[in-house]
């Protein structure tokens, strides 16, 4: 096997231990290549002793092989070694490029429960670990007051959690209110109430597209902006997953381009760094800009 295709089954094998709700066509996606060879490599992953299965459309890497025991004791932390890197990374500026580093990385690794208490804040640790215990028992939870920043409202969400994100900045649910998968903020959620009811909607849970500005949709807009250092730099430490979309002009200049779900993110972006960056092909974008920029003008007027 060359080097590649031993980076594509690290990368598969990493893929279906940190996520047990992907479909073979997502995995094609992420790995960019075909869903045939997909089915080739969990092929090999069996003739090495792997237990994978496909289950409701997932393909689902089995706890009872040995090889996923070893594994998740080989990046197993304990409680002690929690603790420290714990202090370690939080003691580390939030912006810092290398800390947001660290914990995509941690986030990685198997053995989640005790990687939720070392990576994410004190104060929403509780909700978290209950989180976590419900997409482990396949239960549904009642977010107890949950701050919408567009319905701008607070109020209760019943829904079926299955996944979270980079950093467990948010989770991915089954929204019963709205009956589809939704992205929930860790940060606006008051609390966690477990309920004794299990999924009914698991054929359906699916991740959405996110993208670096961390927003979500069904719509991908493209856009492409021009940077110089400043705006480069602060992109790359405030959404580490930008970097992947950055192409270096010159010494001075990057180019960024990407799809993003809406223009609120990278609006926000923008307009604080207006100075320092150059918008390219996006008449739409410069509207929605020149609006929001007003609209700041009648405030402060």
């Amino acid at each position: 096997m060359d080097q590649p295709k031993i980076e594509r089954m690290l990368r598969l094998i990493k893929m279906l231990t940190a996520n047990n709700s992907l479909t073979v066509e997502e995995i094609a996606d992420r790995l960019s290549i075909s869903p045939r060879s997909v089915y080739r490599y969990v092929d090999t992953l069996r003739e090495a002793g792997f237990v994978v299965k496909k289950v409701n459309g997932f393909i689902k890497l089995d706890k009872s092989s040995p090889y996923f025991k070893d594994i998740s004791e080989l990046i197993h932390f304990t409680k002690e070694e929690a603790f420290i890197l714990k202090s370690a990374i939080e003691s580390i500026d939030d912006n810092n490029f290398l800390k947001q580093n660290l914990k995509k990385k941690l986030y990685t690794v198997y053995d989640y429960k005790i990687l939720a208490e070392t990576i994410v804040n004190s104060k929403i640790s509780r909700s978290v670990k209950s989180l976590v215990q419900a997409i482990e028992e396949k239960q549904c939870v009642i977010l107890k007051s949950y701050y919408s920043s567009h319905g701008n409202d607070i109020r209760d969400r019943k829904v079926e959690p299955f996944a979270f994100t980079t950093n467990y900045e948010q989770v991915w649910c089954y929204c019963f209110e709205e009956n589809e998968n939704k992205l929930f903020r860790l940060s606006r959620i008051g609390g966690v109430e477990l309920l004794l009811q299990q999924w009914e909607h698991e054929s359906a849970h699916k991740m959405g597209y996110m993208d670096v500005f961390r927003m979500h949709s069904n719509n991908k807009v493209k856009i492409k902006l021009k940077l110089g250092i400043r705006s480069a730099n602060l992109l790359t430490e405030e959404f580490p997953l930008a970097s992947k979309e950055l192409k270096k002009l010159s010494n001075n200049k990057w180019l960024l381009d990407t799809e993003v779900c809406s223009f609120e993110g990278v609006g926000r972006f923008v307009i604080g760094l207006i100075e320092d960056i150059e918008i390219i092909d996006s008449t739409e974008f410069k509207t929605y800009l020149i609006s929001k920029i007003e609209n700041i003008n009648k405030l402060l007027n």
